[in-house]
């Protein structure tokens, strides 16, 4: 009973939600001390305290596979499956950066394409650190920003695979989504326009024409036009070649016709 899915639970991707993890792992789950003990009868407003005392992420590690408690409380929230609105307030807590990251990793999972692109990517800009526990059981540091690229790019994250999502210029396409806006593009956009307008008159001109006259830019227009016109030989030579060909395929044409009438005449029994 304590590790059924919630009767009012609704499909996801098409199945139970618990079975987005694979059976092996799900097992491994339900023997482990920490699911028996402080999973048990676990309601969405305890589990927020329960994340907010975690201090890693990870998926199984050992030879015997054991999940971490952050693989475990993902199992709980697929088991009791909260209100979307409190997995959105997961990803928007600046304090606690596990909980953040355990909201992402669910969102994942279990939202669309649209809401994994809509929730996630302003994570990006997260850039605190992580410790993340290996398969080795040792521990090691990432960021919140790399953590949240793996989602959305990477099929497999803390040894779960992830539902496929649709490609983001695909959504863009269908407008469902807006174009992405860099903001490293923004800050070089601005930075250019601003060196522009500081820059005197005479000097911007010098470096156009210094840039337009450059050596290693007349080198490149060289090679352009050195191409180009090999292109037209070739091209031509491929042409002039084919008529040739086509002018001796109709002069052995025409012989063999010529051959072919005076064979046909000599052995015609109306001929005196």
């Amino acid at each position: 009973m304590a590790n059924r899915t919630v009767k009012d639970a609704k499909t996801i991707h098409g199945t139970n939600p618990q079975y987005l993890i694979e059976k092996i792992i799900r097992s491994r789950i339900y023997d482990n001390k920490f699911w028996k003990e402080e999973c048990f009868a676990l309601s969405a407003e305890l589990l927020v305290d329960k994340a907010m005392l975690m201090r890693f992420i990870g998926g199984v590690f050992g030879g015997n596979i054991k999940p971490t408690p952050f693989l475990c409380l993902t199992l709980k929230m697929l088991q009791i499956q909260p209100e979307k609105d409190i997995i959105v307030e997961f990803i928007k807590n600046e304090e606690f950066k596990y909980v953040r990251a355990l909201g992402a990793f669910y969102m994942r999972l279990t939202g669309s394409s649209v809401d994994c692109y809509k929730y996630l990517e302003p994570l990006l800009a997260d850039s605190r650190k992580l410790r993340r526990q290996n398969r080795d059981g040792q521990f090691e540091l990432i960021y919140i920003d790399e953590f949240i690229d793996s989602l959305l790019r990477d099929e497999r994250v803390c040894d779960v695979i992830l539902p496929r999502i649709q490609s983001r210029h695909v959504l863009e396409e269908n407008n469902e989504l807006e174009p992405k806006v860099s903001i490293l593009e923004e800050d070089i956009e601005e930075g250019v326009e601003s060196s522009d307008e500081e820059e005197p008159t005479d000097k911007r001109r010098e470096k156009e024409h210094r840039n337009k006259h450059s050596p290693v830019k007349e080198k490149r227009r060289d090679r352009e036009r050195d191409k180009r016109n090999r292109d037209r030989d070739r091209d031509r030579r491929d042409r002039d070649r084919g008529d040739r060909r086509d002018r001796d395929r109709h002069r052995r044409s025409r012989s063999h016709d010529r051959e072919r009438s005076r064979r046909h005449r000599s052995r015609s029994p109306y001929r005196k």
